[in-house]
């Protein structure tokens, strides 16, 4: 249905999806599958059951909220199913929600986001084959933005890559004799902490795990590690040494002895790897960028001035400044004394230019 036709909706709809949304953020914010939430709607826009994805090899929404219904007593012939994002086509960890819903008897199926993943997509088609009447794309920004980091994943065929800065304000990530703890503040640090355990994957690369011996954990502000912890990837081709601090309690360690950031992303790829973390040092941060993986940048930024030291990147090949790598600033963050400014890669000003 296109954005220019009018819609006779039940307003019961509207509230239902943005129920469906809120239930959707209880499910798990990083691993291979999105957050999806369904509300099931009877013919008078009462709610038979609800539902979210509580992640992989869980079942998904639809099922979740026909279960709920079924506990509850409902029948669901005829009934609505209010969901956040597509039903799924096809049988992986679980079976094909389009075929749940048909199995079930709904009615009608409203969407807020299509699938794009072409593996699993395909439901909407199916549903409507079989004469559900299917709406898409109720509270479609608001959909995505559930998605977060998934959503461009599955899009570009890679993971969502954040490249984290922490520097000084005349861009410092240390000083001249290599000491860099602490240069953000202790409020810094623990948004830091709380990033690191939304992703999938933290990179580093072997020189800043030789020089930091960091242990790429993700822990709470009284210093206990959370129940989620990334995949902790050192890109390079050195051997840590066996006393590292990598070696220690935290998420799965794996070396990726590359230096192509194409190659770091498909290797995690297939590891169904959604959203990287990319942390250092500035070598590896540059090259990220030359290759065009930089998505999205946090900078975290200390009004701190060192004067000398190490960049917070390396040499980008830039010799002008219209070859600069520009950013657009999505929101500008107060951290204590520091800010965290979100930005992304301005690559429509990158191709007007090229």
């Amino acid at each position: 249905m296109s954005s220019s036709e009018t819609v006779v909706r039940a307003p019961s709809e509207l509230g239902a999806m943005r129920r469906a949304l809120e239930i959707a953020r209880r499910g798990p914010a990083n691993g291979p599958n999105p957050r999806v939430g369904c509300v099931l709607l009877g013919p008078d826009g009462e709610v038979l059951g609800e539902g979210w994805h509580r992640g992989a090899g869980t079942p998904h929404a639809e099922v979740a909220a026909l279960t709920d219904a079924a506990d509850r007593g409902a029948s669901t012939r005829g009934a609505t199913a209010v969901v956040t994002l597509e039903p799924c086509n096809h049988t992986g960890r679980t079976g094909p929600c389009s075929e749940a819903l048909l199995a079930a008897g709904i009615a009608r199926v409203v969407v807020s986001v299509q699938d794009p993943n072409r593996v699993a997509a395909g439901g909407a088609a199916r549903l409507r084959a079989a004469g559900v009447d299917v709406e898409t794309g109720l509270l479609a920004d608001e959909g995505r933005a559930l998605l977060g980091a998934w959503l461009p994943s599955v899009e570009r065929g890679r993971p969502f890559v954040t490249l984290k800065i922490a520097t000084s304000l005349d861009g410092r990530v240390a000083a001249a004799d290599g000491s860099s703890r602490w240069i953000t503040s202790e409020v810094s640090r623990h948004h830091a902490h709380d990033l690191r355990a939304e992703v999938d994957a933290i990179v580093v690369g072997t020189g800043t795990a030789l020089i930091d011996d960091p242990s790429l954990t993700a822990r709470n502000a009284a210093g206990e590690l959370h129940g989620q912890q990334p995949l902790r990837v050192v890109v390079g081709h050195r051997d840590l040494p066996p006393d590292a601090r990598l070696h220690g309690p935290g998420g799965e360690l794996v070396h990726v002895r590359t230096h192509d950031p194409a190659q770091v992303l498909a290797q995690l790829a297939e590891r169904e790897v959604r959203h990287v973390l990319v942390e250092g040092g500035p070598t590896l941060a540059a090259a990220f960028l030359a290759a065009g993986l930089v998505d999205e940048v946090h900078a975290y930024v200390a009004p701190v001035l060192l004067g000398s030291g190490r960049p917070a990147m390396a040499d980008l090949g830039v010799t002008t400044i219209g070859d600069a790598v520009r950013l657009i600033t999505r929101s500008v963050i107060p951290l204590g004394p520091d800010v965290l400014i979100v930005a992304t890669v301005d690559t429509q000003s990158t191709t007007e230019e090229n």
